[in-house]
């Protein structure tokens, strides 16, 4: 079995579950999911939907899958999802709208994953019959490409109105939503309430090792679990990783707080480096994005470099890497990073 890096900034995805965590899986009540009989996925729905302010919630295996569930939940085929032109699904969830929903993506610019409620009053088509039809507004806190960047509430309540003027539904993709709960001290629900729907995911820097929570009104989650069986996320006796769930939202919703201090710390000691340049001074949850160009070496090799060195830190593009901060790298291990950065900088420099 390969060894891994000592230090792992590539994603907070990276995270293990604890010894506690664990210990709470192991003793977990469980029945069978798919029949709504699982005792502790009952209780994780039932603690994020109080959360996010919602009627009812749907434990599914993946935060991707939240994403397309939702998708398909509030769209017909041919209509059109609004939403920033960096976002998860657009990037990254493989085609799955057109795949699974069939609809078509319009994109908005934005500064750092952000867009303005007059963009989407612009964006929404005028109902002429060769178009499609506009039916959903989506955003995502934080904002992954835009560099963990947090929405302001009244931004999203601006967007979330001009959507519900034209008849539209409204999505949030809340991946790393408690991060920006714990960067900003307003409660989650404050940020989703304008939403439809909402999710937060368990599997990033809450620690757990698996699985998204979905949540909107009773009637949406009802049509939810249609396509949540539908797109094969029926489980069994899922309490086993609801109860990693469960224990995330009471341990480690707080310590986030850590990560987005390492994140600050990890930038202010790259900065300095020659040859890096952060992509932006304001670091406010768990990432940080910066181009290494300028050490004339390319993303990949300076990834590759830092992996001999015991560091993962992905490369993003041809001159862009992103690190990640989590529970599992402390303030030594965020410095440690930095120096092999540095080292790595100042090698290719003499090179």
């Amino acid at each position: 079995m390969t060894e891994g890096p000592r230090i792992d900034l590539f994603s907070d995805t990276q995270t293990r579950p604890s010894r506690p965590m664990r210990e709470a899986m192991a003793s977990a009540e469980v029945g069978d999911e798919q029949l709504g009989e699982d005792p502790s996925v009952r209780t994780l729905c039932a603690m994020v939907a109080d959360l996010l302010g919602k009627e009812d919630a749907l434990f599914l295996p993946s935060g991707t899958m939240c994403n397309e569930v939702a998708y398909r939940a509030h769209t017909q085929p041919g209509d059109e999802i609004i939403l920033h032109e960096t976002s998860h699904a657009v990037h990254y969830e493989v085609g799955g709208p057109a795949a699974l929903s069939g609809v078509a993506l319009r994109t908005l610019p934005g500064e750092r994953g952000i867009f303005t409620a007059a963009q989407v009053r612009s964006a929404v088509r005028d109902g002429a019959p060769h178009a499609q039809r506009s039916r959903l507004v989506s955003v995502e806190n934080t904002t992954n490409i835009g560099g963990g960047a947090v929405w302001p509430i009244d931004m999203l309540d601006a967007v979330a109105d001009a959507a519900r003027e034209r008849g539209l539904a409204t999505h949030m993709d809340g991946a790393r939503l408690m991060n920006a709960v714990v960067a900003s001290g307003q409660p989650a629900a404050a940020f989703a309430r304008g939403y439809d729907s909402a999710w937060i995911d368990l599997s990033k820097g809450l620690g757990a090792p698996v699985g998204g929570v979905l949540a909107g009104s009773r009637d949406f989650i009802a049509e939810a679990l249609r396509f949540k069986h539908q797109f094969g996320g029926a489980m069994r006796q899922a309490g086993i990783i609801a109860a990693a769930g469960i224990y995330a939202l009471r341990h480690n919703v707080s310590r986030l707080a850590e990560d987005h201090a390492n994140a600050q710390r990890f930038a202010r000691l790259i900065a300095p480096i020659d040859g890096i340049e952060l992509a932006t001074d304001a670091i406010e949850t768990n990432m940080i994005y910066f181009d290494v160009s300028g050490t004339g070496l390319t993303a990949p090799q300076a990834a590759e470099r830092l992996l001999k060195r015991g560091v993962r830190i992905g490369a993003v593009s041809e001159r862009r890497m992103r690190a990640v901060t989590h529970l599992d790298v402390d303030a030594a291990g965020v410095e440690e990073a930095a120096q092999a950065l540095a080292a790595v900088a100042q090698a290719a420099a003499r090179s």
